[in-house]
């Protein structure tokens, strides 16, 4: 399917869609008994998506928010709410009937929320050529909708162009474990489902890293659809574009390099860690980084794994700051699980040597599927299950050092 076929396709779906109030993609979490105090029913009632772009909980009064795919505008007036009667918000649509609905509802949103004139502007436009000025953003949201598009890579070009160094973005996507073969990518009902335009993890994720993207980690993940051995998969992703130059005066709401910083110990649970600049850590190991890498380290999905300091600090087992989960020194079974890295790195270890390169499954046993899931790691991975059936294999014996796999 070309360009033009797949955005008309995809836009005389939702147009259909709001039409007749068919309900599309997945399972929203939005909370609609807060949500109704402000935002008319017409609105909620087309409200698609496959999750709630957690981002929002980051909004500061005053910032312009970005909304890729805006349809009838529930994320745009949820962002009125919070960024206040003195921040902007744009959301960009397609789809000519979901932006009739948005215009029209946007003065009472604005009533509803006592601000004297809407926050909020709707502008027709695709998400490959968005009619947003360059460096204009704060925070880009977007649910369930680049999996829409022809062309991701350029989108992830497009949202980078019109964020503001120091910007950020938080989206909710369908992404895919495996590649999606050609006879559903040229299935024009499965476009408009999510499905047919789904991205591999590490596709996906490495076209926001190629974009010039960093720090991207997972906010949530969850199991959608498994059609032909598929599985599908809804994920929440968060990145950052970094100013290209540290500032040398530095404060917490510029997310530069904090001053003095000259060193990173890694502090757990990964044994070792690769970011996305191609420096390696070792848990406990203090390592001299550039201020580039501080600036990175200094982001939040990094807080909590790094001690940042301006002397080499290094730590023993016994610290309390190491974070480690050992597998158990026991027999496993291999089930069909399989553990997808989501970063905040590039490519990590666990203690039982397995190394996880962000987006590419690794079948992992019952063993590892413990580990992975204790609340250190559970943030970092998506898991599947690619077994057709019950498993009855015998338990794998360990060697002496612990590894079964």
């Amino acid at each position: 399917m070309i360009e033009h076929d797949i955005a008309k396709v995809v836009s005389e779906r939702y147009a259909r869609a709001a039409a007749t109030g068919e309900q599309m993609c997945c399972s929203t979490g939005y909370n609609f008994d807060d949500l109704k105090a402000f935002i008319p029913q017409e609105v909620l009632n087309i409200s698609y998506g496959c999750g709630t772009p957690v981002g929002l909980e980051t909004v500061r009064i005053g910032e312009t928010v970005l909304d890729i795919g805006s349809g009838g505008g529930i994320d745009c007036f949820e962002a009125s709410r919070r960024v206040g009667p003195t921040g902007r918000v744009i959301g960009i649509d397609m789809t000519d009937t979901m932006l009739a609905i948005a215009r029209r509802n946007a003065p009472v949103v604005a009533a509803n929320l006592g601000h004297a004139t809407p926050t909020v502007e709707f502008r027709k436009g695709m998400a490959e050529a968005m009619p947003v000025e360059d460096g204009s953003v704060d925070l880009i949201i977007s649910n369930c909708v680049i999996n829409l598009a022809s062309d991701k890579r350029k989108v992830f070009r497009e949202m980078y162009r019109v964020l503001r160094p120091g910007g950020r973005f938080t989206i909710s996507d369908i992404v895919s474990d495996q590649p999606v073969p050609n006879y559903l990518r040229h299935d024009t009902e499965k476009w408009g489902n999510c499905l047919s335009g789904a991205l591999q993890v590490g596709e996906y994720v490495g076209g926001m890293v190629d974009a010039g993207f960093r720090g991207i980690h997972q906010m949530n993940v969850m199991p959608w659809q498994k059609i032909d051995g598929i599985h599908f998969l809804s994920v929440t992703l968060t990145g950052y574009k970094f100013p290209q130059r540290v500032p040398i005066a530095w404060s917490p709401a510029m997310g530069g390099e904090p001053n003095g910083v000259r060193f990173a110990t890694l502090l757990g649970p990964f044994s070792v860690a690769t970011d996305e600049l191609g420096q390696t850590y070792r848990r406990g190991r203090p390592q001299p980084v550039t201020a580039h890498t501080a600036q990175l380290l200094s982001a939040l999905p990094f807080q909590r794994l790094f001690l940042l300091s301006e002397s080499p600090v290094a730590l023993e087992p016994s610290d309390a700051r190491w974070l480690a989960v050992l597998p158990e020194q026991a027999p496993c079974v291999w089930k069909g699980d399989y553990a997808i890295f989501t970063g905040p790195f590039a490519e990590v270890e666990d203690d039982d040597h397995h190394a996880f390169r962000r987006g590419s499954p690794l079948e992992i046993c019952s063993k590892t599927l413990k580990v992975l899931e204790s609340d250190l790691y559970r943030p970092h991975f998506a898991m599947i299950n690619r077994a057709a059936g019950e498993i009855s294999g015998s338990q794998v014996v360990c060697s002496p050092s612990g590894g079964c796999c």
